[in-house]
């Protein structure tokens, strides 16, 4: 925000819409990893697929965009992204823990 006028810069505003951009992908993956509850349905969901897809997009995004994000761009979406990656290999973990007392009955 500049002293003289007290607007928000353009580049203000741009860091803003990426942080919020970014952080709202994040939070879409932790809804679908069931870390989150879907405020649409009340419940909590997992799509492990969905995760995947948006652990991608925030991965294109943070390359795409290297060497022209802020240091709090930069930090949000790596943090973001390693975050998601923790707790999708947490889930995928415990989903094929879940799967092999099912095939030993079989």
């Amino acid at each position: 925000m500049t002293e003289e006028t007290g607007k928000i810069s353009k580049e203000e505003l741009s860091e803003f819409m990426f942080i919020q951009y970014a952080s709202a992908l994040v939070n879409s993956g932790m809804q679908h990893l069931g870390k989150i509850m879907n405020p649409s349905t009340g419940k909590i969901e997992k799509n492990l697929e969905a995760v995947q897809g948006i652990i991608e997009l925030l991965s294109m995004l943070k390359e795409k965009t290297k060497g022209n994000l802020s240091d709090i761009e930069e930090k949000i979406i790596s943090d973001g992204i390693a975050n998601l990656q923790l707790n999708y290999a947490d889930e995928v973990s415990r989903a094929e823990k879940e799967k092999q007392p099912e095939e030993k009955k079989q």
